[in-house]
């Protein structure tokens, strides 16, 4: 499981380093509460954005965006609900985004910002 996390936490750095080459200012990384784990939250000019990192390597069955399921989007729609009533900014304008990481050909990974990927109902 260390293994895990460690390779998590890489990719969650390629992810914030990608991310802020591209104007994002992340404020959190891995905020931990009752509806779960949001790996990276920022600011995108005047949205809040929260980040799910997703990483697959070259000989995984499924790509990194198509393996977020829908029990795993009802717990980031929560996670993301949760920390906007804890935090008191409902009215603030907020989404979700996927940062989908694969290996690349030309360069090391390949990188997918997928803006607005999972909204609520």
């Amino acid at each position: 499981m260390e293994g895990r996390k460690n390779l998590g936490n890489h990719f969650e750095e390629v992810a914030a380093r990608y991310l802020t080459s591209r104007g994002v200012f992340i404020l959190e990384r891995n905020v931990y509460n009752r509806g779960g784990e949001i790996d990276l939250i920022g600011r995108d000019k005047d949205t809040l954005v929260f980040f799910e990192v997703r990483y697959r390597g070259p000989g995984s069955l499924t790509d990194s965006a198509s393996s977020i399921n829908f029990p795993k989007q009802r717990r980031l729609l929560k996670s993301a609900s949760f920390y906007l009533h804890k935090h008191g900014l409902w009215d603030t304008l907020s989404r979700i985004d996927v940062i989908a990481i694969s290996p690349g050909t030309v360069k090391k990974y390949r990188v997918q910002w997928i803006k607005n990927a999972i909204q609520a109902e």
